[in-house]
């Protein structure tokens, strides 16, 4: 029996053997890691087969390497090219979980800026059985290393090795013809990763992404003046006139802009065992003098929060892959909400984040964006207990902001931007006060209460505004940056949603987060107009008066009555009142179910797609090109960075001289006495 089994297994004794073991390995594992870690949605037989085989080509070809070299070093390369790969595709389960997105070469080259916290969620993401994509490495070394298998010391003819290398290619193209046939326009039309990991596969992914990289580098090293004309033609044509009925409402008001991690709309009003879990923002949400959104869409992409605050405050799309703040951010000029503000209405910018400066390169964008001030962790106290996740807890940071809010001469837009909200959900049992969900969802079930934190943070922040009289001279925005829970949990949304099972047209609607604008005086009620976050710039604007009509904006003012309600998602799908376009499946949005097209049907919604491929198209070549050093709207400077500082003694020593010589700070009005910050942060008792 044991000379049988050799002689089955001496093949693997060969160099050829050895290669084919090692490709087979890896072929399966990668198929189990499709199937278990990642929703791809492969539908029909030629997209299975498609999944099944895509691994394949592309290790023949990278595997292949090793058998143009001889001896022991052909064996050792083929096992370092296994751990590469391997590595690859566990840092993208890893990256897939948090983001339901694979990894880019744009958030790579960004990791310095947007990891540095990354660590403290890791141990969350990772999943002991993770590491299965090393077994096979595990395996393939002892049995060399115990002489199971030997390494085969004979020469390994060159034209054996180039042959495997044009069957790899070979089994490329014919890949990508199968595919491009059931997809068409695969690489051209901006589509979701999950479609180009689906047909062609990881490693196709990272080439073709690699190759957009270099791309963006080179359309802005050719750029020129000339390529702004298509953009201010579509710009022209898609501009809207402001709503009579409150243009200039809001005008000289401070503004404060409360950015609201990973919140989502479902939670307004939401109960878990009959408690509301945000009572505060649910009142806000249905104030008399509150503008709320219900139909408010993030338009995210993998740069999720430093993707909000681009459309937020510069009405310019995220980029399809990687972070335009980290790309971008540094050398690009903009004209964001902050340099329009500061210019054309005198008001005084700061942002206040209770984390790193650095984090989604914020310290040096915001300089590009014309944040006067920007107070970070280096501005707060930091002691034990006083962080979670990715920062200061809510309550501790809203309260360490308010005594640098009082200083900031009015008007003022000042930016706070929370944190606690952020996956992993965690939160210490003193903070905890709220029930979790029963989903059986271990990420999902704790989303609710690190919500409720956040909104009693919020509500003792309304309470302080009015304590400090800033309350009724001021504009307060609060929205939500992007999803909290992805994609992947579907079992779980479903039971949130009081549903068997979801759609994805269900999922899109779970895309919603909140919208409020809210001012003493403002005619509120629910806007049930469809927008997203690119349209946040020109609403504000056009509240405060500010006249917008030269600047570069992709969105539309939300309460304009001639505006397109065309929702364009990142990914090149979309949603509106009529229709929403998900991967290949069109729905009729007042219904949610799946249309078989009418010639009619099909030529408005080719229209709206021209519409949301036109305008991602042209802000991507706006980003990618730095179109706006070559146009400057009237009224308006480009910004000079390098007269602002955010190191902590010269920033504040300039607030104290600003403070000093406009005296309209609230510090000032109330005659140089802080107004006490109540907190229940049993922190800080």
């Amino acid at each position: 029996m044991a000379n049988f089994f050799k002689r089955r297994m001496s093949w693997v004794n060969t160099r050829m053997g050895f290669f084919l073991l090692t490709i087979g390995l890896f072929w399966v594992k990668t198929y189990i890691a499709y199937q278990t870690e990642f929703t791809l949605g492969a539908k029909g037989s030629v997209q299975q087969f498609l999944l099944l085989i895509n691994p394949l080509p592309a290790a023949l070809l990278v595997f292949g390497i090793a058998l143009y070299f001889r001896g022991r070093l052909a064996y050792w390369l083929m096992m370092i090219i296994n751990v590469l790969e391997s590595t690859w595709i566990f840092a993208n389960v890893l990256y897939y979980r948090e983001f339901s997105d694979f990894l880019s070469f744009g958030i790579m080259k960004g990791s310095s800026d947007v990891g540095n916290n990354l660590g403290k969620s890791l141990a969350q993401i990772t999943h002991a059985y993770d590491f299965f994509v090393y077994v096979d490495i595990i395996v393939l070394i002892i049995l060399l290393v115990t002489h199971v298998i030997r390494i085969d010391a004979r020469p390994f003819k060159r034209r054996y090795a180039f042959s495997i290398t044009v069957l790899s290619f070979g089994l490329m193209f014919a890949e990508f013809g199968m595919a491009n046939a059931d997809r068409s326009g695969l690489l051209t039309r901006t589509f979701d990763n999950n479609y180009i990991v689906k047909y062609l596969g990881l490693n196709e992914y990272a080439a073709f992404n690699a190759y957009q990289t270099q791309k963006e580098s080179a359309t802005r090293a050719s750029a020129n003046a000339s390529d702004m004309k298509s953009v201010l033609k579509y710009l022209k044509q898609n501009r809207v006139s402001p709503n009579v009925s409150y243009y200039g409402k809001e005008k000289g008001k401070n503004v404060f802009v409360i950015h609201l991690e990973s919140f989502q709309q479902f939670l307004i009003d939401y109960k878990v065992n009959g408690k509301e879990v945000t009572p505060n923002l649910n009142k806000f949400y249905h104030n008399q003098n509150t503008l709320s959104f219900d139909n408010f869409y993030n338009q995210v992409a993998q740069g999720k929060t430093s993707d909000a605050e681009m459309m937020l405050e510069n009405s310019l799309f995220g980029l399809p892959q990687g972070s335009a703040m980290t790309t971008y951010g540094t050398q690009n000029t903009f004209q964001a909400a902050p340099a329009i503000l500061s210019q054309q209405a005198g008001y005084t910018t700061a942002a206040f984040h209770g984390d790193v400066p650095s984090f989604w390169n914020r310290d040096n964008t915001y300089k590009s964006w014309g944040y006067q001030y920007f107070f970070s962790s280096s501005y707060y106290t930091e002691k034990s207990g006083y962080s979670v996740g990715y920062g200061l807890k809510d309550k501790i940071f809203f309260k360490q902001s308010a005594k640098y809010i009082e200083q900031l001469p009015q008007p003022f837009y000042a930016k706070l931007i929370t944190l606690t909200n952020h996956y992993p959900y965690e939160l210490d049992k003193k903070n905890t006060d709220f029930p979790a969900t029963k989903t059986g969802d271990k990420t999902v079930d704790p989303y609710v209460q690190t919500a409720h934190y956040l909104d009693q943070a919020f509500g003792e922040f309304m309470t302080y505004l009015k304590k400090a009289g800033l309350y009724k001279n001021s504009m307060i925005v609060a929205y939500g940056d992007h999803y909290g829970i992805s994609n992947n949990h579907r079992p779980a949304i479903a039971q949130l949603l009081g549903k068997s099972k979801v759609t994805n047209f269900d999922l899109a609607q779970f895309q919603k987060v909140p919208f409020m604008i809210h001012a003493a005086g403002l005619k509120g009620g629910i806007n049930h107009t469809y927008g997203g976050e690119i349209d946040v710039l020109p609403t504000l604007l056009d509240l405060l008066g500010v006249k917008n009509t030269d600047t570069i904006q992709f969105g539309q003012d939300l309460l304009a009555k001639n505006r397109n309600q065309t929702v364009a998602f990142r990914n090149g799908n979309f949603i509106s009142p009529t229709y929403a376009k998900i991967g290949g499946t069109v729905y009729d949005t007042r219904t949610g179910k799946a249309l078989s097209l009418t010639t009619a049907q099909k030529k408005t919604v080719d229209k709206m797609q021209n519409h949301v491929t036109t305008e991602l198209s042209l802000s991507d070549r706006v980003i990618y090109g730095d179109l706006l050093r070559f146009y400057t709207p009237k009224n308006f400077t480009k910004v000079d960075k390098s007269s602002f500082t955010y190191k902590y003694k010269p920033a504040m020593e300039k607030l104290a001289e600003a403070e000093k010589k406009e005296k309209t700070s609230a510090l000032v009005k109330n005659k140089g006495k802080e107004t006490t910050y109540k907190t229940d942060a049993p922190e800080l008792k």
